[in-house]
């Protein structure tokens, strides 16, 4: 079962970070979405992989229980990735707009500068 999280947390950060790099803002969006979900895969698994425990301990023995630490550190991370997906995603449809392309190259100047500004 570890070996199959560890794949799909690879799988996850190497599929995001070439996405990352492409030159499209959609694209990038894709590969910071698919990033946020590694890391939160990551969190999840660094809880110790249990299956049907409780996530709290009893009072009536020792019996083994599931950290609840990285359940609540995912639900945050999954609540920031989203808003921050949100933004991300609005921030790049002004762009989209305004100059009618989504490439994130900077090697073009910007036609409104003036060239004699000191």
């Amino acid at each position: 079962m570890e070996l199959l999280v560890a794949t799909a947390v690879g799988a996850l950060t190497a599929g995001g970070i070439y996405l990352t790099l492409r030159k499209r803002a959609f694209t990038v969006i894709i590969g910071l979405a698919l990033l946020s979900y590694a890391v939160n895969v990551f969190l999840f698994a660094s809880g110790g992989l249990a299956v049907d425990m409780p996530p709290i301990l009893s009072k009536y023995g020792e019996q083994a229980y599931t950290d609840p630490l990285p359940q609540a550190l995912v639900l945050t991370a999954i609540v920031i990735s989203f808003g921050m997906t949100a933004v991300l995603v609005m921030v790049s449809l002004g762009a989209y707009f305004e100059t009618q392309s989504d490439r994130v190259d900077m090697d073009e100047a910007p036609e409104d500068v003036e060239e004699n500004t000191p």
